[in-house]
């Protein structure tokens, strides 16, 4: 089994790390804290991106401008509706989101949903480790692997969950200092 083969399956799980953490608001704007909204609009669901561009025209605020007046509405309810705690405004460009400061009790209340996050993709990966050297053991009870190789593998597998929690960790670390800031 080629163990390099198999690391699209850690990308994938920190891609979806680095996804779920960028949602975590810090006190500077960013367009991906709108991803996971969803806005009911003609009887369908749509995410705010679908619907509209979103712009950072200063660095706490947030422009949404929906390419269909007739949108504005559910836009504007679906943020007020959401857990992001916002209050969006309304004028002739389009809809404003301004990021207030964050409290110190709600950095770490951030803090806290990072380091389960991280844990998360920790464990993720850790699953994908286990479902690879599943693979590897049965292929040397089948016979197709020898035990040297088997062990090589098991050397390589452990490089590459390494590399990976390092990265995992350069992440949350990164987050952690925006969150502080």
């Amino acid at each position: 089994m080629d163990i390099k083969a198999q690391q699209g399956k850690f990308i994938k799980a920190l891609d979806h790390y680095q996804a779920d953490i960028s949602t975590i608001r810090t006190s500077r704007a960013s367009a991906s804290i709108l991803d996971e909204i969803e806005v009911e609009y003609y009887d369908a669901k749509y995410k705010i991106k679908e619907l509209a561009s979103i712009s950072v025209p200063e660095p706490r605020t947030l422009l949404i401008q929906p390419w269909d007046k007739g949108a504005f509405g559910p836009i504007q309810s679906a943020i007020q509706s959401s857990q992001l705690n916002l209050n969006p405004v309304s004028d002739n460009l389009g809809i404003r989101l301004i990021m207030p400061a964050l409290t110190e009790e709600r950095r770490l209340e951030f803090i806290k949903l990072l380091k389960q996050k991280t844990e998360t993709a920790r464990i993720a990966i850790r699953q994908i480790r286990g479902e690879i050297w599943d693979q590897v053991q049965a292929e040397e009870k089948a016979g197709t692997m020898r035990e040297n190789e088997k062990f090589k593998a098991k050397d390589d597998l452990q490089k590459i969950v390494d590399e990976f929690n390092v990265k995992v960790e350069e992440l949350e670390n990164k987050k952690e200092q925006e969150l502080m800031n």
